[in-house]
């Protein structure tokens, strides 16, 4: 198998470039190229085609959530992970409604930024639990406004989202239910369609905010 293939944005040079250092370490990671604003991130994108980017939310001219934007229209296949020190609401929510893959802060260890690359680039939703676990409980109590249809979930569907929720893959999913790998991958596309969200982490923030989960279930 090849390299992940990654982009690392940021406009503190200390900090972008000891990440790519640290990240270049990796047998299956090679950074590609890195980049010291939004504007940078997006042509680097445009001409590299990285399989991930890690973008700073905060830089200078063009934003990160401006930058991931764009990213997503020239390399859709890009999974992009958004980096930053902040946990606010509203960062959260804007970087799952233009379908960015992650959001960890940058205090996160360097072998949970791994595992999260490795998990964006197969697919995977990758976001900060504290992070998210503090945005749901300033949602708690909020009037919904939520803009996804609920049309209501099976026992089933709401069991394997609990699992999904302490980010089991769906072969775990599958060896935890004793049933098919299959089945399980059946099952998600329901659960998805459904919620009319496009991808497990938004299908688990949806079902935390309607109540079907609670904080408990992310542990």
């Amino acid at each position: 198998m090849g390299k992940i293939r990654v982009l690392v944005a940021d406009d503190h040079p200390a900090f972008r470039e000891g990440l790519s250092q640290l990240l270049s370490r990796e047998e299956d990671i090679e950074v590609i190229a890195e980049a010291p604003d939004g504007h940078g991130a997006v042509e680097l994108a445009e001409d590299l085609q990285p399989d991930v980017a890690l973008i700073d939310i905060a830089m200078p001219d063009l934003s990160g959530i401006e930058a991931a934007k764009q990213i997503r229209n020239i390399s859709p296949q890009t999974a992009i992970i958004m980096l930053t020190a902040y946990d606010y609401q509203s960062y959260i929510l804007t970087c799952l409604r233009i379908r960015a893959a992650g959001y960890l802060l940058k205090s996160t260890p360097v072998a949970e930024i791994v595992n999260a690359i490795r998990s964006a680039y197969s697919g995977h939703g990758v976001f900060d639990l504290k992070v998210l676990s503090s945005a749901m409980k300033r949602w708690a109590g909020e009037k919904r406004d939520w803009s996804f249809p609920l049309e209501g979930l099976h026992e089933r569907e709401v069991e394997i989202v609990k699992l999904v929720a302490k980010g089991m893959s769906n072969r775990e999913v599958a060896q935890q239910l004793f049933i098919s790998e299959r089945t399980v991958q059946t099952h998600m596309h329901r659960i998805l369609e459904k919620l009319g969200v496009s991808s497990r982490t938004e299908a688990v923030l949806y079902c935390l905010k309607e109540g079907l989960l609670n904080l408990e279930d992310l542990s």
